[in-house]
């Protein structure tokens, strides 16, 4: 969990804003597995984390130079991404929920 994360759950709690959302501690949850490759003579780094399900989402990242590349760093970034793509996908199956729920009532 970032910082950026932490610092926006704890102002989330400190409004009361309990309705039913995403938080951090769910998307990590979903991750199961993950794996990393770098392409053979480029920068190219992909991240590929394995949810519960067995879905996969997958995130990259590239150094524009390679006197920059660091291999760690791109493994970082890559996780980085492929996370934040776990967030919309959780965005949808949420509000989907929250929709049949409603429809039921209706």
């Amino acid at each position: 969990m970032s910082s950026d994360e932490t610092t926006m759950e704890q102002k989330l709690q400190d409004k009361g804003l309990n309705a039913p959302r995403l938080t951090p501690a769910l998307i990590d949850a979903t991750i199961t597995g993950e794996a990393f490759h770098v392409f053979p003579g480029t920068t190219l780094t992909v991240c590929a984390l394995t949810l519960r399900n067995g879905f996969i989402v997958t995130g990259t990242s590239a150094a524009a130079s390679p006197e920059n590349f660091d291999e760690a760093i791109g493994r970082e970034i890559a996780r980085r991404n492929a996370r934040e793509r776990i967030w919309e996908l959780e965005g949808y199956l949420l509000r989907e929920r929250l929709h049949q729920g409603s429809a039921a009532s209706t």
